[in-house]
């Protein structure tokens, strides 16, 4: 049997007028690729279905036509709340600065999250990804991510986005203040934290990382 990963995107267009955001491509396209190489199945699902938006910012003329060629698998996302954990074997949550607004409050996405985990199945995110994991509890109405180490888009590194205080909230300021144990990279280098089945990586430069830790886990 194929293993089977689900990625949750973000459909969320803008952090202010005339600022476009969404999913940051490469990460979605290094995670994509990487676990279809493997042989496993792919379900894409976003909070609204449909098409799922690319960070304008997350392209140019130096981007590689297979990370191009992935937008493609965003097209026509499936919606969050009709999809369960059953038959998955991992959950995987790419960023973008979308992620920020409309993951953390995501019902559907909370209890996804908890049940992956709580079945012993792998959750990962890298960069803004992590954003999805703030909402999330376990049963024991905990936060997911207390007590765990973590990993996500460092506060210094939005700083240099320089898009810090148009945001609802900061990543890593939040992670901590929900208890997590969060281990910060240098800015823009690559780095992820594995604390049991929990994999989550800094930056876009992290990607083909947590999406390596991931392939290992599932063996």
């Amino acid at each position: 049997m194929a293993k089977k990963v689900l990625i949750v995107v973000t459909n969320h267009t803008e952090i202010h007028a005339g600022k476009p955001t969404g999913i940051w491509l490469s990460e979605f396209a290094e995670a994509y690729m990487g676990f279809t190489n493997q042989g496993y199945e792919i379900l894409v699902a976003s909070p609204l279905g449909g098409k799922a938006p690319v960070d304008p910012g997350s392209v140019d003329e130096n981007t590689l036509k297979e990370i191009l060629d992935a937008e493609k698998y965003l097209e026509n996302t499936t919606k969050l709340d009709e999809v369960s954990a059953e038959g998955f074997n991992a959950i995987f949550l790419p960023g973008g600065h979308g992620t920020m607004y409309d993951l953390p409050d995501n019902q559907a996405l909370q209890k996804l999250l908890r049940d992956f985990y709580e079945a012993d199945k792998i959750v990962a995110a890298v960069c803004h990804g992590p954003a999805g994991l703030v909402g999330a509890t376990l049963s024991s109405g905990q936060p997911l991510v207390a007590g765990k180490r973590v990993n996500a888009f460092t506060d210094r590194e939005e700083a240099d986005t320089t898009l810090d205080k148009h945001l609802p909230f900061l990543l890593e300021s939040k992670l901590r203040d929900l208890g997590a144990i969060y281990v910060a990279a240098p800015n823009w280098t690559s780095h992820y934290e594995v604390d049991g089945n929990l994999i989550t990586g800094q930056n876009p430069q992290s990607t083909v990382a947590v999406t390596q830790a991931v392939i290992a886990k599932l063996g």
